[in-house]
């Protein structure tokens, strides 16, 4: 074992599915009962299979792609070979295990030097073991350890066919591959039977004493599955695909189903249970029920049957009475239920989320003492429940940087005084905090103005559309009004607005309309053309801040007035420029004139400018957008071709 934590240390992207999902599970809170509730990832794990590194099991690792290194160690670890591998001593090698650790060397030269194990590098004597590897590549690997040979069995193009009929291929899809799939293909195949026998991988690894017996009894458990359907997403069903439900009621009642309910609404229950890599096992439990009997709960949610359901596949309970859905899974928000409230948003776990009628689109106007009463919610990867569209959740970047999801564009708070889940104490407080009906929620009735203003503890107060996303300027447009076109338009693009409303802290005579050169319209603010970034995916961020030091969201307090462009002229002939030194404002242009038979040009001394080398009768023109003194030469007679100009305020 302390080689593999060794292996995690050197080579970060190494070590297998090495365990992450267990340790994720051991340190949440366990649940309130004696039934044994085990994850594919800590069964893997528990039997030393997937191990670990030193920084802990966390989703971070499992979310790492799996490199051809891993895939060889797990084959040798299930082959009952490793230990052998790692002692054996001959030098013999690929020409780039030089890659790996010491041990991963021992590992490499051990597998060139049985090629009949079928690792014969990628050619040209290499093996590359860093690179990432696919599904089919790790399928072909278990096949492999069952017993099945390439190119005898099975052409690598046929291998997740090969894989179907012996049980195999749940991650068969998943792009990319990575440690937390390896969970749940090493589990199929320990519950697989080995090539021309009866008996699985388990227990043959069990009879060589490779694997503990006693570890191994969660393969006999029942089992969870994920589902998925197309207006579903993503759900939860039994070993033999019956589906199951929540009950949205139950957010406020554990035993709101009762009597002829539970007739049509089994209960689901074991107390044994195996569930899907992907979920942590501390989200599952069981309750006593108010009649003695123990139900099986997900994230605090009761599960349950629908007696409608007749095969598996089966999915007629879902959205009955606007109070019965699948479960989603993995999911991070659900539908609560509440006399007088109806159906409105909570979290995973049934607390109950809050919108602030005070916000507009993209903007959160909670801060400081609000956020200790309303914290936000955040959470990554929802799967929108029920009555819900997945566009309709979002996220924004608040001010201090932190990210907070958003229904509708409208950001979503907890309140500090529901102490349990089904808790709605922050309904109607001071007529500004609402639940989420999702039924009825449109936006609220804080007025939303075409371009109002954000605040950012980095850049302070900016200027950002009716959605939140930020608006530029461009420093380059103090010369020219059309300085961004083409490719520059690809990553800027303009913001126009009809009928343009600016919020109660911005002055609207500020804004006004170009007719940019294709005929397209641009909203300016104080004579600044508005653009935004197309790396700004969220609202709130402000990627394009800075940019190339000509690009720069807009302070209503700082940003000056564009100024009116003046352009002047200097002419060179007979090997000197016309002017000497030449005082300038801030924004003017001068254009550079050659009337001499050979080229001259205009360079500053300190680079801050160039022409080109100019012909007799070419011109260049350059912006001086910066205060300054620039003294210039002509290159080829910079001894004594020399001038200076200033440019003031």
């Amino acid at each position: 074992m302390k080689v593999f934590k060794r292996i995690a240390c050197a080579c970060q992207t190494l070590l297998l599915a090495c365990g992450t999902l267990f340790a994720s599970a051991a340190t949440a809170a366990e649940p309130p009962t004696t039934a044994s509730i085990v994850s594919d990832a800590q069964l893997v794990t528990e039997l030393g299979i997937l191990q670990g590194d030193e920084s802990g099991v966390g989703a971070a690792y499992l979310n790492k792609p799996t490199t051809r290194i891993q895939a060889g160690i797990l084959f040798l670890r299930l082959k009952g070979l490793e230990q052998e591998a790692l002692a054996y001593k001959g030098t013999d090698n690929f020409s780039d295990a030089s890659e790996v650790w010491s041990g991963g060397q021992s590992i490499l030269a051990y597998l060139r030097a049985n090629p009949s194990l079928g690792w014969v590098g990628v050619g040209g004597n290499q093996f590359d073991p860093l690179s990432v590897i696919t599904a089919e590549q790790y399928y072909k690997v278990l096949l492999e350890v069952l017993g099945y040979k390439q190119d005898s069995d099975f052409e690598f193009k046929n291998v997740m066919a090969l894989a179907g009929t012996v049980g195999l291929g749940k991650a068969g899809t998943a792009k990319p591959f990575t440690n937390l799939h390896i969970a749940t293909a090493t589990v199929e195949a320990l519950a697989a039977k080995i090539k021309g026998q009866s008996k699985t991988l388990a227990e043959v690894l069990v009879e060589t004493a490779k694997l503990n017996a006693d570890k191994l009894r969660p393969l006999s458990y029942a089992k969870l599955e994920f589902a998925a359907k197309a207006q579903l997403g993503t759900y939860l069903v039994d070993g033999s695909g019956r589906t199951l439900y929540y009950f949205s009621k139950d957010s406020a009642d554990l035993n709101a189903c009762q009597g002829k309910c539970l007739e049509n609404w089994p209960v689901f229950y074991s107390d044994k249970l195996k569930v899907p890599a992907e979920l942590d096992a501390a989200d599952f439990g069981v309750i006593t029920r108010a009649d003695g009997t123990k139900q099986t709960t997900y994230k605090g949610w009761p599960l349950y049957y629908f007696a409608g359901d007749k095969q598996g596949g089966d999915t007629n309970g879902e959205a009955v009475n606007n109070v019965w859905y699948v479960v989603e899974a993995p999911s991070f928000a659900a539908i609560g239920n509440k006399t007088g409230l109806g159906n409105h948003l909570t979290d995973a776990n049934g607390r109950t989320l809050y919108y602030f009628d005070k916000d507009t689109p993209g903007i959160s106007v909670c801060s400081g003492k609000c956020l200790e009463n309303w914290p936000v919610f955040y959470a990554e990867g929802i799967q929108a429940p029920t009555g819900t569209k997945q566009e309709d959740f979002g996220v924004l970047v608040r001010s201090d940087g932190t990210k907070q999801t958003t229904f509708k564009g409208y950001p979503l708070y907890y309140f500090v005084h529901d102490l349990k889940r089904g808790d709605t104490n922050g309904q109607d407080v001071n007529k500004v905090w609402f639940v989420v009906d999702v039924s009825k929620f449109k936006d609220t009735t804080a007025e939303n103005p075409s371009v109002k203003t954000a605040v950012s503890s980095e850049l302070g107060s900016y200027l950002v559309d009716s959605r939140g996303k930020t608006l530029y300027l461009f420093t380059k447009d103090e010369a020219d009004l059309s300085a961004c076109q083409g490719n520059c338009l690809v990553n800027w693009p303009i913001f126009h607005s009809d009928g343009l409303t600016v919020s109660a802290d911005l002055n609207r005579d500020d804004f006004g309309t170009i007719t940019r050169a294709d005929g397209t319209m641009q909203t300016t603010y104080k004579g600044w053309p508005l653009y935004y970034f197309i790396k700004d995916v969220l609202p709130g961020q402000t990627l394009g801040q800075d940019v190339n030091n000509v690009w720069y969201v807009l302070d209503p307090l700082k940003t000056k007035e564009r100024a009116q462009t003046k352009e002047y002229a200097i002419e060179i002939a007979d090997f000197q420029f016309s002017i000497p030194e030449l005082t300038i404002e801030a924004g003017s242009t001068v254009t550079f004139t050659n009337h001499d038979s050979v080229k001259h040009n205009a360079a500053a001394v300190d680079g801050s400018f160039r022409t080109k080398l100019l012909a007799n009768g070419e011109s260049e023109t350059v912006l001086f957008a910066k205060p300054g003194v620039y003294e210039y030469v002509c290159e080829p007679h910079k001894s004594f071709m020399k001038a200076t100009i200033i440019v003031k305020e």
